[in-house]
Order: C-alpha cells, then sequence, then structure tokens
C-alpha cells in the first residue's frame, strides 16, 4: 500500500533495500570461507557451496530473466523449480541435487534469523539421500589381476600397481597421485605405516602397509618420476588410469566397470570380511563419522558363516532331548 510515509522515504531516498538472495549467499559463503581456511571443511565441499550461487543465478536467468530475487520472495515453487532445474538441466544426481538444496536451506534459515525473511520456504519439505551402491572386487578378481603378466605393456602395468596398491591400503585416487615418500614412516619394529591427511577432507588416515604396498614401494622407487617429484608411485591422470583400467578389467576377465575409486571400496570390504573391526578400517580411510564406513558393511555370507564357526563348535554336537 502507498502512503505518506513511503511516499516520504523514496523521495528522501532512505528506503531500505529489500536483501538479495545471491547476496545473502555469497555473505554465508564468507563463513564457509572461514570455515574452510580454518580447516573445518572440505575444500571440494567449500567449492559447492560457491557452485550453487552461480546455478541459481543461471537459474534465476533462465526462468525469470532476472539474476537475483529479494531473500523474502523464495518461495516453496521457487525451491521445487530450483530442484527441478538441478535435476533436469544441471543432470546432478539425487545426492548431489539433495546438497545443494541443503545448501540453500541453511542459507534461508540465515536470513530469517536475521528477519530479512520471514517465511520458510522448506517447510515440511524433506530430503531423501540415494544409498549409493558400493561396488568392489572379490578377492578372486583381485588375485586374478595381480597375476597378470603385464610386462609387455609397461602403462598398463602402472595402472594396475596403483590399483593394486589403493587395494591394500585404501587410499583415494587423490591421495594416492599425491603421496609423498615423507608420508611413510617406520617404527621401532620396522613396521611401515602411511600418515596421511586426506586431500578431500583434512581428516587423518593412519594406515599399515602390508607386504604387497611394500614390495609396490621397492618396485617404483626408481621410477624416473618417483625420483624427481619425490612420490611414492608414478600415477597418470585419473582421466587416463581409467581407461587404462577398462582394459585391464578385460584382461583378468573382470566383468565390471573398473575405476580408481572401486580400489578403496574394496579394500573397505575385503578388510571388513577379513574381520579387521570397523573402527580400525574407519581410522584407515580417514572416515570423520565411522557412519561413512558402515555404507560397506555389508558382509559375505562366508564370512558370516565363519564367524559363527566357535558357536557351530560349542552346540553342534549337543543333543536335544
Amino acid at each position: 500500500m502507498v502512503n505518506p510515509k513511503i511516499l516520504r522515504d523514496h523521495f528522501l531516498g532512505t528506503v531500505e533495500k529489500p536483501k538479495m538472495l545471491c547476496d545473502v549467499f555469497r555473505e554465508a559463503n564468507e563463513q564457509r570461507k572461514a570455515e574452510y581456511e580454518r580447516g573445518d571443511m572440505g575444500k571440494p565441499t567449500y567449492e559447492r557451496w560457491v557452485r550453487c550461487v552461480s546455478y541459481l543465478e543461471e537459474f534465476m536467468q533462465l526462468t525469470r530473466n532476472v539474476r537475483d530475487i529479494p531473500v523474502k520472495e523464495v518461495t516453496k515453487g521457487f525451491v521445487q523449480d530450483f530442484e527441478h532445474f538441478l535435476r533436469m538441466k544441471k543432470n546432478t544426481a539425487n545426492n548431489t541435487a539433495v546438497r545443494y538444496l541443503r545448501y540453500l536451506k541453511n542459507v534461508m534459515q540465515y536470513a530469517i534469523a536475521n528477519k530479512w525473511a520471514t517465511d520458510d520456504p522448506f517447510l515440511g519439505k524433506r530430503f531423501k539421500r540415494t544409498v549409493a551402491e558400493r561396488e568392489a572386487l572379490t578377492e578372486v578378481e583381485l588375485k586374478r589381476m595381480m597375476e597378470l603378466e603385464l610386462k609387455e605393456f609397461p602403462r598398463l602395468e602402472v595402472v594396475r600397481d596403483t590399483f593394486v596398491f589403493c587395494c591394500f591400503t585404501g587410499l583415494a585416487f587423490i591421495d594416492i597421485q599425491t603421496l609423498k615418500r615423507s608420508d611413510i614412516s617406520i617404527d621401532a619394529d620396522g613396521n611401515m605405516w602411511i600418515r596421511k591427511k586426506r586431500e578431500k577432507t583434512d581428516e587423518l588416515s593412519v594406515i599399515p602397509l602390508l607386504e604387497v604396498p611394500r614390495k609396490l614401494i621397492e618396485k617404483y622407487k626408481g621410477h624416473p618420476k618417483v625420483m624427481l617429484e619425490d612420490v611414492v608411485l608414478p600415477v597418470i591422470s585419473n582421466q587416463r588410469n581409467n581407461a587404462y583400467l577398462k582394459e585391464i578389467a578385460d584382461l583378468a576377465k573382470i566383468n565390471r566397470h573398473l575405476t580408481s575409486h572401486i580400489a578403496r571400496h574394496t579394500f573397505a570390504t575385503v578388510s571388513l570380511n577379513n574381520h579387521v573391526p570397523i573402527e580400525t578400517i574407519s581410522k584407515m580411510l580417514g572416515h570423520a563419522d565411522i557412519k561413512t564406513t558402515q555404507i560397506y558393511a555389508k558382509m559375505l555370507d562366508s564370512t558370516v558363516y565363519e564367524d559363527m564357526a566357535v558357536m557351530r563348535d560349542k552346540f553342534d554336537c549337543v543333543m536335544m532331548n
């Protein structure tokens, strides 16, 4: 409604400008930046927060022909349309779309707390994350890959050895790519350990080196790339690595789409099925929350059968009267 006060404020230029959504988002991102610089947030997470603002601007330009709107004009319909944009136009997977929507919800709560908006467009909105299926190699498949003779194909041999190293250490691709000799230590008993902060989360991974990865370190210690860059293995780019893994899978008769990350899943699954406690696996994987590790807790029937062996031995010979 127009009244004398509104006319006066406009004439004098004292009208309070509404807070704009993307401006509020960037303001909130300054806090995210501080968290990232303090080490409380990983770089990929911070980059997603920044990217979410760009997606919002692109969405509003496409649907409203503007790059920003007052934060108090964000409605449930706006949220639904943005979700549709993320899934259809940006082709984001369900969990990624949910992540961006939660960022927007966080910003709206920040705006409401500062009285820049009054209505919560997320009221009653529920997010449902998809539980990702963690594909992993079986022990038989892993052994078949390890037994491949690849001396005539050096490029495939390096990729196979990198993959196997990750299967026995649980390192993600970016972490094996940046693994330095200084990240490996030897204790008083002569045991070798990897102590490295994860690139993704900055959480410390503490991993004892078994004989297989120790042999691989020895195998490549004289490689030109290893000596020049002081790395542990001569790791190539992830894109080329995954392309070569497809060839290796064919040679080893492994009927699945191999990627570098399957090695990390294999480590978790094989460790679990060899009775390594989940708390220990979590520490080696560098998980901040053991709930993340529990995603892998799908044991093989054979492992469950073995775990029941003690009870079976005690009671199988007892006959009921």
